[in-house]
């Protein structure tokens, strides 16, 4: 994902980085408003380039998911209603996505606010999800 896409603790949604200040960053809202609006260190930000989901083996980077799942989907925003869906019928469509999840660490919440920021991200546009590190590794083998 080239852009940085944050999430903010408390607020709904996701957010694009702007520009930074010195006590502050400048985010835009991921949706049709663009609201732009200040972010200041008591708020707790994290980018989806720093989250990851737990497997059995290794935790899997974020943008990994939102791979996986931008293919099983073709494309599209997620056909599960995560809404409404029950706990079997939520996990079963993240296996598909994610087959070695750890079912244990990985909540339902956790995978209804993902399926949520994948439609958000969709929906908007934003469908690049290379992780920056590894399209940059890929840049070097293709150039050695």
């Amino acid at each position: 994902m080239e852009q940085t896409i944050l999430s903010i603790s408390g607020k709904p949604g996701l957010y694009k980085l702007i520009s930074k200040g010195k006590a502050n960053l400048i985010v835009e809202k991921v949706d049709e408003s663009h609201k732009r609006l200040p972010v200041f260190a008591s708020d707790s930000v994290t980018s989806l380039n720093d989250i990851a989901i737990y497997t059995e083996s290794e935790d899997i980077p974020l943008t990994k998911v939102f791979a996986n799942i931008f293919k099983e989907e073709d494309g599209k925003s997620s056909s599960l209603n995560y809404k409404k869906c029950g706990t079997k019928e939520l996990r079963d469509y993240f296996a598909k996505v994610l087959p070695d999840f750890d079912r244990d660490r990985v909540h339902d919440s956790d995978i209804k606010k993902l399926l949520q920021w994948y439609d958000i991200l969709v929906n908007n546009g934003i469908t690049d999800f290379a992780d920056p590190a590894e399209s940059s590794e890929g840049e070097n083998e293709k150039e050695g």
